[in-house]
């Protein structure tokens, strides 16, 4: 599973060829969430609150280059790295 950000503490990834609906994961410590795309919102999973709010503020911030990656992980392409939330 590429990892395509790293920021205090969270790592956040795509796995190739993932099932619908466009999301990525994100994992912080024993925590992970699948994070939809668009809308930006917890499909599956949690994160402690302060977590999420920073996924999801560092998620509006890349939401193009999320979806860019999307469309390269499901055609088994390599993915970008997004910078990290500063």
């Amino acid at each position: 599973m590429p990892r395509l950000s790293e920021f205090y503490g969270i790592v956040i990834s795509m796995f190739y060829r993932d099932h619908a609906p466009p999301h990525f994961h994100a994992v912080y410590a024993e925590h992970e969430a699948i994070v939809g795309i668009d809308p930006i919102r917890v499909l599956e999973g949690q994160l402690p609150r302060r977590v999420q709010s920073m996924v999801f503020e560092w998620a509006a911030m890349h939401q193009e280059e999320l979806r860019e990656n999307w469309d390269l992980a499901r055609t088994g392409q390599p993915l970008r790295r997004i910078p990290p939330l500063d």
